[in-house]
């Protein structure tokens, strides 16, 4: 269980009430004038950002090194799914995000998990392996949602336009990817029907 990946896969799902803590910290929790909301918006986005990459690390490894585990095959995307939901719950608190976005894309994650799980329940995971729309979907998702953390200009771009606009790309890939593992276990589904 403490292999490298799996550690990996913990110190990520530790990240998360810290970059969600920060939006919560009582205005003079650091100085006595409190922090600005841009350092604030740069830390949490900064902490998304490294959780992000130990998600994509944490995979590395695990196969570079042989490291594979069934706890880390189980953690890994409860970890993912954790600290993707709990970005978008404060990025709707804070109106960075709508609620119908929101929900797509956390009920995606949720209906998806299930489907995978059922479909190794019966030996047919590898028809809803993970696939490239998939990780398109991943890549949009996370690069939005680090743009809405961050949401203050930067070197003259909108910022907060680039990731409203994002995470709408990423909803509609999320329905698309759905759409694609739902016709993969179609075969499966309509056997136990």
């Amino acid at each position: 269980m403490w292999t490298i990946p799996n550690l990996l896969t913990l110190l990520r799902i530790a990240m998360i009430p810290v970059f969600v803590g920060m939006f919560y910290l009582p205005a003079n929790a650091v100085s006595a004038q409190g922090l600005p909301a841009h350092w604030v918006n740069l830390a949490a986005s900064a902490v998304f950002m490294l959780a992000a990459f130990t998600d994509w690390l944490d995979g590395y490894w695990a196969r570079k090194y042989h490291q594979m585990s069934k706890f880390g095959a189980f953690l890994d995307p409860v970890a993912d799914k954790l600290m993707v939901a709990a970005a978008l719950i404060v990025l709707v608190e804070l109106n960075r995000v709508g609620a119908v976005v929101a929900l797509i894309i956390i009920g995606r994650e949720i209906a998806i998990s299930a489907l995978r799980e059922w479909m190794a329940s019966i030996g047919k995971s590898a028809n809803v392996a993970v696939a490239v729309v998939g990780k398109v979907k991943t890549a949009a998702q996370m690069l939005a949602i680090t743009l809405l953390l961050w949401y203050d200009p930067l070197f003259g771009l909108n910022i907060q336009w680039l990731g409203e606009w994002l995470i709408v790309i990423a909803a509609l890939l999320t329905l698309i990817s759905m759409g694609y593992y739902l016709r993969a276990a179609w075969p499966a589904i309509r056997e136990t029907l």
